[in-house]
């Protein structure tokens, strides 16, 4: 059986089923291995991971610890109630007449954030005032109809991931701004933020970012040097605003206290460098790579709310779910007919009854002709979330064209 401990139950004899935080945030070559020693325990303890899972079967017990079938019933009670409290974000444009600005915008930026990578790498310096003309047309979009461009930064390519990342993070930041009501320029500076964060990556060797395996504890260290390497180069860069500097600063830190690079807790981090670590964290355990395969969007949502016990301002968390739904557009979902869809818009009355394209039944298992459903107005629902992988579909097939 499957059981959630905390970190200060862990006691040698016990075999971890996962440890229950990101593939980057821990230098063991796996998440699932006997603990043979207190050494292990204290090691696992210092990391900062407050919950994990253990195997009851293939080690000791806690008895009274909740199983993860428990856990899991109980965060989708939650984000239930999440989503009986969205806001209202109006829409200005309709989804079809956005799509094709999208997909530009979409291909334009990872084209942007490509080649100021490799000029980093040779030694020149960012040119903010290229860059700003896209995360103003990026904004813009989003503010139109985010279920336009949202989907598409969650697709990613292993040989790519690294810029494709930033192209994504700073979607989600723009979106989760706008569900936060902040100033629009404010804004803008955060996804600048966004599509900077992780700008230090062009200086940590290709050999560490790319590896198809588990980091060395020594290449762990390297890659975690990215934060600092990214503050020196925009420290070095006209027109780089504060807000900016706290997302590349802060997107690593953690609520209580467990992040890095300095380990800054509660309200020693900014409000941005808050929304930033909580974007982060999400599109990198939904997205695939070459050592790791990522989650559905909602089972990363719930991955969210699970940790904002500890690592992350709960409301925060709350809020981005909000902003971007418990079924994001782009999300593979089974209906309760049967049929197989995409999600591809939000309705903002209802995060729980989002637009779906249904293509596929899954009881008989062929395509039937696409249809798109409004789950508001029918009376099919949302039984579980699929893997695309799982179905062998083409997620970009089915997207809005």
């Amino acid at each position: 059986m499957i059981k959630q401990i905390s970190a200060d139950q862990l006691k040698p004899g016990m075999y971890i089923h996962d440890l229950n935080c990101g593939w980057l945030d821990h230098p063991f070559v796996t998440s699932t291995f006997h603990v043979r020693d207190q050494a292990t325990v204290e090691k696992i303890f210092n990391l900062g991971i407050k919950t994990l899972y253990i195997d009851t079967e293939k080690g000791a017990d806690v008895f009274s610890a909740p199983t993860q079938h428990e856990v899991s019933a109980d965060l989708d009670q939650r984000l239930q109630k999440i989503a009986e409290k969205q806001a209202e974000k109006p829409l200005v444009a309709e989804l079809r007449s956005e799509t094709a600005q999208a997909r530009r915008l979409h291909g334009e930026a990872n084209k942007i954030v490509r080649h100021m990578m490799d000029d980093i790498r040779l030694g020149q310096q960012i040119e903010v005032d290229k860059i700003e003309p896209l995360v103003e047309n990026m904004v813009e979009s989003i503010f139109r109809n985010q279920d336009a461009l949202l989907p598409l930064a969650r697709l990613k390519t292993h040989d790519n991931y690294t810029f494709q990342h930033s192209v994504s993070v700073c979607a989600l930041m723009v979106a989760f701004g706008r569900g936060m009501q902040l100033e629009k320029g404010v804004i803008k500076e955060l996804a600048l933020g966004g599509l900077l964060h992780d700008v230090g990556k062009a200086r940590v060797p290709d050999a560490i970012l790319n590896k198809p395996a588990k980091l060395t504890e020594d290449e762990f260290s390297r890659m975690q040097d990215h934060v600092d390497l990214g503050v020196s180069l925009l420290a070095q860069t006209p027109g780089v605003s504060e807000v900016a500097m706290q997302v590349t600063g802060e997107h690593h830190e953690r609520f209580d206290g467990t992040g890095y690079p300095h380990k800054l807790a509660g309200d020693n981090i900014s409000l941005f460098g808050q929304m930033a670590a909580i974007v982060d964290v999400y599109d990198a355990i939904s997205s695939d790579r070459v050592y790791h395969k990522g989650m559905s969007p909602t089972e990363a949502l719930k991955k969210l709310l699970e940790w904002s016990s500890h690592h992350f301002d709960p409301k925060l968390v709350h809020a981005f779910i909000r902003a971007i739904g418990i079924y994001p557009a782009g999300t593979l979902v089974q209906l309760e007919s049967k049929r197989l869809g995409v999600v591809i818009e939000q309705n903002e009355k209802s995060l729980l009854e989002p637009r779906v394209r249904v293509f596929y039944h899954a009881g008989k298992q062929h395509y039937i002709p696409p249809e798109i459903i409004d789950l508001a107005n029918a009376p099919d629902r949302i039984a579980s979330f699929e893997n695309y992988e799982k179905w062998n579909i083409d997620p970009y097939q089915w997207l809005p064209a």
